[in-house]
């Protein structure tokens, strides 16, 4: 648990940490196992870190889930994603809305399954109503789909172009109503944000580690968070 004494570490907490949780496949194969093996170990440490991040609490959690480019894969991972997608719902979401989470979806949601997005769905609208931590999966998304969906969304609605800011912008984003990222933190060693929340990370802090995503524990959450709390925060100005 996030103790009081650890809680005190901390002057400023982020309010919206966005996850890269990269390394499941890796981790697998160092131990012989499958991609799969990797993501179901990538699934239950995701878990883990919404408890652990909800003790603090952090108010807006994202998680990278799948891309757009992730389609690519082998078919065989691509499907076994999915269900471990549902599996992690069924189990994980009634957990979580009793304590006051709220679970919401990123990106295209039409491209999934019919029996995928029907269990998306209920996991929304079972926590719809919760007013604690709000748990966004970013599943089947992609920043510059995103910012695409947007602009054609303001075309067909005929949204005169001298009208169009930052906030009008941002009201047509996946992402409408929630507060730009403070703190991204990718695992597994790699230094690139993938195609991930490109609009909403424009002046987020960044954390890269090179523990793998199943490996990531309590003890690199609050180096991540003492990182943070370390930085002076000037956007732009002095």
């Amino acid at each position: 648990m996030a103790t009081t004494a650890t809680t005190k570490k901390f002057t400023q907490l982020p309010n919206h940490i966005a996850f890269v949780p990269d390394g499941n496949g890796r981790w697998a194969e160092r131990r012989g196992l499958t991609r799969l093996n990797g993501h179901h170990a990538g699934a239950q440490n995701m878990y883990r870190m919404i408890e652990y991040l909800n003790e603090y609490p952090i108010k807006y959690v994202t998680l990278y889930g799948f891309s757009t480019e992730n389609w690519s894969r082998p078919k065989e991972e691509v499907e076994g994603l999915f269900q471990l997608l549902a599996e992690f719902i069924d189990t994980s979401v009634p957990e979580i809305h009793t304590k006051g989470i709220r679970f919401r979806h990123l990106g295209r949601l039409n491209e999934l399954p019919q029996s995928l997005r029907l269990v998306i769905n209920r996991a929304v609208e079972l926590t719809k109503s919760n007013t604690g931590m709000t748990l966004n999966l970013a599943f089947n998304y992609g920043g510059r789909t995103e910012i695409l969906d947007a602009v054609r969304r303001l075309i067909a609605e005929g949204v005169a172009p001298q009208t169009i800011d930052e906030e009008l912008f941002g009201s047509y984003l996946y992402t409408a109503g929630l507060p730009d990222v403070d703190l991204l933190i990718r695992t597994g060693d790699e230094l690139r944000l993938s195609n991930f929340l490109i609009w909403q990370t424009a002046y987020s802090e960044y954390h890269f580690t090179k523990v793998l995503w199943p490996d990531f524990g309590k003890k690199d959450i609050d180096k991540a968070l003492l990182s943070y709390n370390r930085r002076q925060r000037r956007f732009g100005g002095l």
